[in-house]
């Protein structure tokens, strides 16, 4: 007695091995309150700067070190991107 296949050989695929979603970018507005600790911009490299009141974490995510208003601004003199609290 020979067995044979219900379904056709479905083949392979190359697709389908995309990489977790990292959810990075800006978490919060220009002008907003913050609390000491608070999270402001999670990005891969130094694309945002930190300025005073603000720290750096070993993955380039930027917090605040103290409460206080969040400023986004351009640094003409380093051609730079910097937040500062």
């Amino acid at each position: 007695q020979v067995r044979h296949a219900t379904k056709k050989a479905g083949g392979s695929t190359s697709n389908g091995r995309s990489s977790q979603p990292k959810h990075l970018g800006v978490k919060t507005g220009n002008g907003a309150r913050v609390q000491a600790g608070t999270v402001m911009v999670k990005q891969n490299g130094s694309t945002w700067h930190a300025g005073p009141g603000v720290g750096v974490a070993r993955d380039h995510t930027l917090f605040a070190l103290r409460a206080g208003r969040v400023a986004f601004r351009f640094d003409g003199v380093r051609q730079r991107r910097v937040v500062a609290v």
